[in-house]
């Protein structure tokens, strides 16, 4: 197999043709050990990332990928020592670190990572959420606090579920039965004329 990886995970097998396609599949960002069987460093590094995985359950996805599977996208991300460690997300390549670290370095870069990224995606979607309002003639809740909350809510919901549903309704696990209730709901303009809010708050006259 191209995808080396002991850990349970639903992908398919990892090649240079799929690679792009495989890792944008997961709304998580991914945590990938490219390695190879004779590097020394890499045999060190992998059990140091088994141990760290357990505590970052549902926040990331580790991934561990032999570069001799996967020569070309190893050249197009430039990665020529090993072990090498890229945190993708969306697809793309964040941030990375080559060489072995002891765990509680990574563990410490991992979480300022998490960090960062959870602080830029709250307020990009509040700008969005801002703008949409704008868009159809009402405003968020001028609560910052309880935007926040909500936001992080509809946040932790696409990580758990895929999509950024409204936290104040009852997920079911049916994408087709669960579809209505992406925020902006399916119900926000109508409770927005009849109560001045939506259910949540999140957006009011």
């Amino acid at each position: 197999m191209s995808l080396q990886c002991d850990r349970k995970i639903l992908m398919a097998e990892i090649n240079d043709q799929n690679f792009s396609e495989e890792i944008k599949k997961l709304a998580v960002p991914i945590l990938i050990d490219f390695f190879t069987e004779w590097c020394p460093p890499c045999s060190l590094l992998a059990p140091i990332l088994e141990s760290i995985e357990k505590d970052f359950k549902d926040r990331v996805e580790f991934l561990k990928i032999n570069l001799n599977a996967i020569p070309v996208t190893a050249q197009k991300f430039g990665i020529d020592k090993i072990p090498t460690v890229i945190i993708f997300k969306n697809g793309e390549p964040v941030t990375g670190f080559v060489g072995l670290r002891p765990e509680a370095a990574i563990r410490e870069w991992l979480e300022d990572f998490l960090k960062a990224s959870s602080v830029g995606s709250v307020e990009k979607l509040i700008g969005e959420y801002e703008e949409y309002a704008k868009k159809n003639g009402f405003k968020l809740n001028p609560d910052k606090e309880i935007i926040e909350k909500l936001v992080t809510g509809i946040l932790g919901n696409e990580k758990k579920y895929g999509q950024k549903y409204c936290p104040c309704r009852r997920i079911v696990g049916s994408p087709e039965e669960d579809r209505p209730k992406i925020c902006p709901c399916q119900w926000h303009k109508e409770e927005i004329e009849k109560d001045g809010h939506c259910l949540c708050g999140l957006f009011q006259k």
